[in-house]
């Protein structure tokens, strides 16, 4: 058994002890680092206008291929081979993007299948023209308008009709 000045003499040892590692100084480091958050608005991507190449008629003889007929992104139409004759309104396909001003935008836009309404079998190509991708010009609507342009190459085995198909439009930031 411990006598109570022993028990005293511990107990002033323990207590010294804890204010002696109680008054050390700590050992404390501080940095600061930047934080940055970007914040954008949602693509928006609306439907403006029908892409139509008007009507061609083919008018060469003989069996031959490869007569484009097109319109440019910027609206240029181009009907040169002398075996098509064109007429008709033509348009480029237009749709808008909105989303963070100052924002660059891709576009995907790939060919489009052209089939034929009066016999499915045939078919067309159109070679798509797309500007790849715009910066929007302002935060929100009226967003920006951009263009889709496209060919296709005829031939004298092309059947007559009207030929239909959808562009799939994508836009990403």
């Amino acid at each position: 058994m411990m006598s109570r000045l022993t028990q005293k003499v511990i107990g002033a040892a323990a207590i010294a002890l804890i204010f002696a590692f109680a008054a050390a100084p700590a050992q404390a480091a501080t940095t600061s680092a930047a934080v940055n958050a970007n914040v954008i608005k949602p693509l928006i991507l609306g439907w403006r206008q029908d892409f139509d190449l008007g009507t061609v008629v083919l008018v060469g003889t003989g069996t031959w291929s490869g007569a484009t007929v097109g319109i440019s992104r910027s609206g240029v139409f181009t009907c040169t081979d002398p075996r098509l004759s064109c007429s008709g309104a033509t348009f480029t396909g237009r749709y808008n993007v909105s989303g963070t001003n100052n924002t660059q935008v891709t576009i995907s836009a790939s060919n489009v299948l052209l089939t034929n309404t009066s016999d499915p079998t045939q078919t067309l190509t159109l070679v798509v023209d797309n500007p790849g991708s715009v910066v929007l010009t302002n935060s929100g609507p009226p967003g920006t308008d951009f263009n889709l342009g496209g060919s296709i190459t005829l031939g004298s085995s092309n059947a007559g009709g009207t030929y239909t198909g959808q562009f799939n439009v994508t836009v990403n930031y």
